[in-house]
């Protein structure tokens, strides 16, 4: 989970983002709920300690290779005495505030289905600026496409 440079948790990410994450194990020395928690967000499979033996090992690549998940007893159980304190729906879908004007005018024409050479043809702008202004909404919104941006807008109610 942790290494110099980047993190087990990025290199999942990175992974899952480019649709090429095989199924993976976390074998690790942290017993810590967040981590697995964070390492199931980011495509893991399955989470155990360094302190299992060879034989539990084998049986966890054998199961994640077989398409199934595997995940230390404990952290399950763990998991699922917490469960009743995760709210079925969120709180508040914030609109992100760092979004600007500009950002909302792009999303909302992004929304249109427009192209971004047909947004900064609208916007009298260069192409390069809109595909730097929708870099910058992906990121502000935590997504990672065009689609996803406009659900998410349209999910928190900015367009």
């Amino acid at each position: 989970m942790k290494m110099p440079r980047v993190d087990g948790l990025a290199v999942l990410r990175t992974l899952k983002g480019t649709n090429n994450l095989p199924p993976t194990l976390i074998l690790t020395t942290f017993d810590d709920t967040e981590l697995v928690l964070d390492g199931i967000r980011a495509g893991a499979r399955g989470y155990l300690l360094k302190d299992v033996t060879l034989e539990q090992l084998l049986d966890a690549i054998r199961t994640l290779a077989g398409g199934k998940t595997l995940f230390m007893p404990a952290i399950t159980e763990r998991i699922l005495r917490g469960i009743d304190r995760v709210p079925t729906q969120p709180h508040c879908l914030d609109v992100p505030s760092s979004l600007t004007p500009r950002e909302t005018e792009v999303l909302r024409l992004m929304a249109g289905g427009y192209s971004n050479r047909e947004i900064a043809t609208a916007l009298h702008v260069a192409e390069g600026t809109v595909k730097n202004q929708v870099s910058s909404i992906l990121s502000k919104l935590g997504v990672r496409d065009r689609t996803r941006a406009v659900l998410r807008a349209l999910e928190i109610g900015c367009i």
